[in-house]
Formats: C-alpha cells, sequence, structure tokens
C-alpha cells in the first residue's frame, strides 16, 4: 500500500474528513481525465458533477500537484469530490473562458500546485530573455514556491559569461546555476533541491531541455527527448501535458507544456518580492506621487546616478508593473462585460 507522505503529503496541508474518501495526489491532467496515485496506486479519475455548477470557480478544479479527496473505485474510474487548500500554486489568466449565458468570462487556470521550487529554465542560446526570466521569477514568487533559475545547454556556448552575468544582476535574491544535461555539468548543484517528499515544477519555453534535465535528474530516460531545430535553435514540444513524475531518490518534478508567453495572474506581492530593492528606493522618494522624472529628491533617478540601480533593471520592472495593470485592467472588464449582459439577459426574461 502507497504512503501519501512519499508523495509530498505533509503535516502543513489541510485534510478534513470528506465521506467515503481517501486522499489521493493528482500527476497527471488529459483535459476531462485525471490520473491519480492513492494507497491503492496509480487510477483514473473524472470529477464531481458539482464542479460544473460555478465556472467562475475555474481555479478551484484540479491540477497536477493537487491533493484531493477521492471517492475510490475499485471496477472504473474514480471521482474527485474535493480539491484540498493549496500551499502554493502556479497560475495564469486563461481569456479562452467559458460560456455564461452567451457571454466569456475570464478565468484562472492554475498549471501545478503543492510544489516547493519552481526551476526556471531557458537555454544559453537564442531562447535566452532576460525580461522573460523575470516574468517568471515574478510569477514564481507570488505562487508560494521558491524559484530556481537554471540556464540549459551550456555545451552548446563557448562563453556564457556575459549572460550569467546579466542575469545575477537582475535576478536579485535567487540562486542561478548553469548546466548541461548532455555532460553532467552543474547537474550536481541541483541535488539540494531534490530532497524526499520535495515537489519541483518545470517552467520555460519548449526546447529548453526540460526532458532532457528530467532523465538526467532521474538517472535513467523516462522522458522521450526531441533535437532542437538548427536554423533558430528553438525545440520542438516534447511534453503535451502537465505531469507529476516521482524520482528514484524520492522528489518529485511536475513538467509542463512548454510556454513561451506567460500571463500574470494576480502578481502583486510577486511583483515586490522580485523587485524588492526597486520596491524599497520607491519608499524613499521625497514626494509620494514622485514620476521618477525630474523631480527633486527622485530616489529612484538618484540610484541609476549614482550606479546602484541599473537602468535596465528600473526598465524591465516598469515593463512586468505595466503587464499586471493590463491583465487586471483586462479582467476588470471581462468581469463588468459579463454582469452587464446577463442582467441585459435577465431583463429580457421579466
Amino acid at each position: 500500500m502507497i504512503d501519501l507522505k512519499d508523495y509530498g503529503w505533509k503535516n502543513n496541508y489541510q485534510e478534513d474528513n470528506t465521506e467515503d474518501c481517501i486522499l489521493a495526489r493528482v500527476i497527471e491532467v488529459h483535459r476531462e481525465l485525471y490520473k491519480v496515485v492513492s494507497r491503492y496506486g496509480e487510477g483514473s479519475a473524472k470529477l464531481k458533477g458539482s464542479f460544473f455548477n460555478n465556472t467562475d470557480e475555474a481555479g478551484d478544479f484540479p491540477a497536477v500537484g493537487d491533493f484531493v479527496a477521492l471517492r475510490y473505485n475499485h471496477q472504473g474510474d474514480s471521482q474527485i469530490a474535493k480539491v484540498y487548500s493549496r500551499k502554493s500554486k502556479f497560475s495564469r489568466p486563461d481569456y479562452s473562458g467559458h460560456s455564461a449565458g452567451y457571454v466569456k468570462t475570464i478565468l484562472e487556470q492554475v498549471v501545478a500546485a503543492n510544489f516547493d521550487y519552481v526551476f526556471i529554465l531557458t537555454s544559453i542560446n537564442f531562447d535566452f530573455n532576460v525580461n522573460r526570466i523575470l516574468r517568471y521569477i515574478t510569477a514564481a514568487w507570488e505562487s508560494g514556491g521558491i524559484p530556481v533559475v537554471v540556464l540549459t545547454k551550456a555545451d552548446l556556448t563557448e562563453d556564457y559569461t556575459k549572460q550569467l552575468e546579466q542575469i545575477q544582476s537582475q535576478a536579485i535574491g535567487v540562486e542561478v546555476h548553469v548546466i548541461s544535461a548532455k555532460t553532467g555539468k552543474g547537474i550536481e548543484q541541483l541535488s539540494k533541491y531534490m530532497m524526499p517528499g520535495d515537489t519541483i515544477v518545470f517552467l520555460g519555453s519548449s526546447g529548453v531541455g526540460k526532458s532532457t534535465l528530467v532523465n538526467a535528474l532521474a538517472g535513467e530516460e523516462i522522458m522521450n527527448v526531441n533535437s532542437i531545430r538548427e536554423d533558430d535553435s528553438k525545440g520542438r514540444h516534447t511534453t503535451t501535458h502537465r505531469q507529476l513524475i516521482l524520482l528514484k531518490n524520492g522528489a518529485m518534478i511536475i513538467d509542463s507544456p512548454g510556454m513561451r508567453e506567460l500571463g500574470m495572474w494576480d502578481i502583486k506581492e510577486g511583483l515586490g518580492e522580485a523587485f524588492s530593492d526597486i520596491e524599497e528606493l520607491l519608499k524613499q522618494c521625497r514626494f509620494s506621487n514622485c514620476s521618477h522624472g525630474n523631480e527633486p529628491g527622485c530616489a529612484i533617478r538618484e540610484a541609476m546616478e549614482n550606479g546602484v540601480l541599473e537602468p535596465s533593471r528600473w526598465k524591465n520592472y516598469l515593463h512586468i508593473k505595466n503587464e499586471v495593470k493590463f491583465t487586471e485592467n483586462k479582467a476588470g472588464y471581462l468581469k463588468d462585460k459579463k454582469e452587464r449582459f446577463k442582467k441585459i439577459y435577465k431583463d429580457s426574461l421579466k
């Protein structure tokens, strides 16, 4: 019989006594069908009908890594009755929406849940993009996990000093590792995150070597690997669905399809964590409404002039903050639009 503690169940999770249910963890998601692991081993499960009663609560739908209350069925698909509270989650806005009458609304799409670390993977070739890495870091801090930047495919670059210095100067408070899963360079540095019962979520674009790294950490070929395209050093998608992989050393990895563009979902606190130095400087400006232009006593301008703050970091901060505002405004607009159309629809029935 399987002990769910081996799959990351810890004392700080909250479990209640849902009638006729056992504890399980979601390890794969295939649209309406879920693969779960419980005391009886791996099996398939579907959602209880009540999950579909309120599409505005899409963020409460099970995601890979979730612990759930399971009505176990020995002869067929089990039923997921409830999702337990998450200690961490990684989510993004889903603008495709679900129909509410005839109006679509913005939803929260949970990518992964209940993880300890977020490995932000990017290859040191044409895929390297500091701003994208900072966006991942911001979302990672908001998620409740600890971000770790992993620069992959070091074997493809003779000198990666510039890229390493760039990200180290921008990713303040975040550990950065350079590795090559092909040659084994730097893999040992990652062992401190691979403790039994700990869960790591992999994030990064397609072709950054996630599958190769999973195989290297597992010490065996457990995932298919596709080669990169020679013309632009970009990769083909290998992972087609989100899944949780238990390694021999007891650590777990959540792999997800490559996401080149990551939208923001409620990451105000994450922005403060990722740019804590700038947030502190903003408090030191003489005027609370400082535009950080020519006003006297501007701590931001002074920090850049003195070399304390790199202009590129300030630019990245503004870029991500503007993206957050756009997401919030769009979400608010769609919510108001939905309410207006719901009212029109109800009035038409009177």
